[in-house]
């Protein structure tokens, strides 16, 4: 009981002495990692922007952030606040959207953070979305998996989209929507583009250019191969699907992409899909966010646009 008495007395304490203004001045430094940025941003000197978040740093009684050379960092302490302003910022954003939308207006902002591959549909889908609803903000961020899980983590968007959901000890909602399936590419010149039905143990030998650890599809081949018994002879590993298709034109070695990854290359071009037994490896997009999180209007509208088109925007060819 005294323990709870302390936590009330501590929460007025803040309530009495933190102001809106810091809370989102602090939560906009700890998003762009920078004074001047969010200084630019909110339209406010960095004095400014210095002076406020040393005050609320002062009422917590801990420094929020430290800085190591050029660069700024979160305290331990300041990441919660951070988040705890997050959620402030996320309340108040729902309630005037709420509120918006009880007037029959869609204002307010969106945000979306998908995983690479994504970023070849998610502007489309977001495209059409904004022609019904032209007066929201939007904020699409592309990332690896380990990236996007870590903006879960810190509740950095409203929805995120993401192929394969690892255990992360995150408690997620989880909404698949349309298929993924991952193909094997190699250039067109090579000895296996005109083959038919070649075995896993023939693409075992050839030289793999690999996705960077912390990707989703790095994961579901080496998965994929190691339950046959199987090693990849990883020769060059890059980050996202364009990287990769540049170095498959270059004849560096074959790779597994998102099937997706090839809607705008030409049938005439360098790349090909081989015809690999037990491709193509079947996954799915999903939405997710985190379970028990409270979307707001504009997200439960886009969460519903991508369930009802979302896979309009992923037909292959």
């Amino acid at each position: 009981m005294m323990v709870e008495d302390s936590r009330q007395t501590e929460a007025r304490y803040l309530l009495r002495h933190a102001t809106l203004r810091q809370i989102e001045i602090v939560e906009a430094v700890a998003r762009l990692g920078s004074f001047t940025r969010a200084a630019e941003e909110l339209f406010l000197t960095q004095p400014t922007v210095s002076a406020q978040v040393k005050s609320l740093s002062e009422t917590v009684g801990m420094p929020l952030f430290e800085q190591i050379g050029r660069k700024i960092y979160l305290t331990d302490a300041g990441s919660l606040v951070a988040r705890g302003c997050r959620d402030v910022i996320d309340s108040l954003s729902n309630l005037e959207m709420s509120l918006n939308d009880l007037k029959g207006l869609k204002k307010g902002r969106l945000r979306l953070s998908v995983i690479t591959t994504a970023k070849y549909f998610a502007p489309l889908a977001m495209g059409d979305f904004a022609k019904q609803f032209p007066d929201i903000d939007m904020e699409l961020k592309v990332s690896n998996r380990d990236t996007l899980l870590k903006r879960i983590e810190d509740n950095l968007s409203d929805l995120y989209i993401i192929g394969h959901v690892p255990d992360s000890g995150l408690d997620l909602e989880l909404i698949p929507f349309a298929p993924n399936p991952l193909v094997v590419i190699a250039h067109r010149d090579h000895p296996l583009a005109r083959e038919r039905a070649i075995p896993l143990e023939r693409i075992a030998e050839e030289p793999f250019i690999m996705r960077e650890p912390g990707s989703g599809i790095r994961h579901k081949v080496e998965e994929h191969f190691a339950q046959h018994g199987l090693r990849l002879k990883q020769r060059l590993v890059l980050e996202g699907n364009e990287s990769i298709k540049h170095a498959v034109v270059g004849q560096l070695g074959i790779s597994i992409v998102s099937e997706h990854a090839l809607n705008l290359e030409s049938e005439a071009g360098p790349l090909v899909k081989l015809d690999v037994e037990g491709f193509p490896l079947e996954r799915y997009w999903n939405i997710v966010y985190p379970r028990g999180k409270s979307l707001s209007v504009i997200a439960r509208e886009f969460l519903a646009f991508l369930k009802e088109h979302g896979g309009d925007y992923l037909k292959i060819g």
